[in-house]
């Protein structure tokens, strides 16, 4: 695990689309940085301290990690660590004391962080960088806790409340089965909650990303008008719906039922709508799951401080349809002025470049300089 803003990865196909991604960085540093690890709570830890400290902290936040996937240790640097370190910052990141989807680990593991580092060291400033998963979770940081950190960078962030994002989710794998009837998946259809849990099983997330994909193979032609409909490259496919099926029947058996309800859901967007709706299988909700589901990250956009998003081009994870959701939960709180959106940069999920991850915080920190 030597790259950890990056999904890890559960075979060829998942590794490019799990976890915030950015290429290997090659970024030079005055000196080797003073460097501590350990555990808070069950979560393990790293921080670093470079020799010419400016005083300020950057709390990286990662993506999402399968549950089940082993675990380096000491808690191994963040791919992006470098960047920030060749600036003068320290840098520190919770490896969070749940895997998998998990936000509210992520939110709480990081604050945690955070404060036990500020009573050790005088911090002047502290910053939030999230990647993928680590954005959305960066973005409720700032929501819960923004007296505490000056500014957050989302990138190729999950930026949209937790109930959007499953429903999103579950209309992608809702479409799969309409597109797919006779797939042959395990569990009847992939959208079915009545699926069997891919808790701690990295052979069978691994299997059903390959059913998944021969089940793409067998039709190319639906395969192609369902990426079409989900604005995902074809290539990015499989992934894509692997990804949701994780992360939707996880989070069904951490809530004990089926946290989205799609019953009344009027499908658009797949060409003859009226026969998509009528053959969409139909899935009844649990309150209690969908509350606690609403509670983990319903982000609301009331940011007191500077906000950074950057996306990137032709992401088969975070789709264009999910770009412009956080910015109309800003602009619906009018908290416009404290929020910056840069343009797309980088290919894939979290492909970035050293220099697009330097401009687009030197975008969020200028806002305070």
């Amino acid at each position: 695990m030597a790259r950890r803003h990056r999904d890890v990865a559960l075979g060829g196909v998942l590794a490019g689309l799990l976890m915030a991604c950015a290429g290997a960085y090659a970024v030079d540093t005055a000196a080797e940085p003073r460097v501590e690890t350990g555990t808070l709570a069950g979560a393990p830890y790293r921080f670093e301290i470079p020799r010419d400290w400016n005083g300020e902290l950057v709390l990286l936040l990662h993506g999402y990690e399968p549950r089940g996937v082993p675990r380096a240790d000491p808690w191994p640097a963040n791919e992006a660590t470098p960047v920030f370190l060749a600036r003068g910052y320290a840098v520190a990141e919770s490896g969070y004391a749940e895997q998998g989807w998990a936000v509210a680990a992520a939110v709480d593991d990081s604050e945690r962080l955070r404060a036990h580092l500020a009573t050790r060291h005088a911090l002047r400033r502290s910053w939030l960088v999230g990647f993928s998963m680590g954005g959305q979770a960066a973005l409720a940081s700032l929501e819960r806790h923004g007296d505490r950190y000056d500014g957050a960078l989302s990138l190729c962030g999950a930026n949209v409340p937790a109930t959007r994002m499953f429903e999103d989710a579950q209309r992608a794998l809702v479409a799969f089965d309409v597109f797919f009837p006779e797939a042959g998946l395990p569990g009847r259809g992939l959208s079915d909650p009545a699926a069997p849990p891919l808790d701690d099983l990295p052979s069978d997330q691994i299997a059903l990303m390959q059913a998944i994909g021969a089940a793409l193979a067998s039709d190319t032609e639906a395969a192609a008008a369902l990426a079409t409909a989900l604005e995902v490259p074809t290539e990015g496919l499989t992934g894509t719906l692997g990804l949701y099926a994780l992360v939707l029947r996880e989070m069904t058996a951490r809530t004990g039922g089926l946290p989205v309800d799609n019953r009344d859901t009027v499908y658009a967007g797949f060409g003859d709508d009226a026969a998509f709706n009528a053959a969409a299988p139909r899935y009844r909700g649990d309150t209690r799951a969908m509350a606690q589901l609403a509670r983990v990250a319903d982000l609301d956009g009331r940011i007191e401080r500077p906000v950074v998003l950057r996306y990137n081009q032709d992401d088969p994870t975070i789709t264009a349809r999910l770009q412009g959701v956080y910015p109309v939960l800003v602009q619906a709180a009018g908290r416009s002025r404290n929020l910056t959106v840069l343009p797309p940069a980088g290919e894939g999920h979290c492909g970035f470049s050293p220099a697009q991850i330097d401009e687009a915080f030197d975008a969020l920190t200028s806002t305070v300089r």
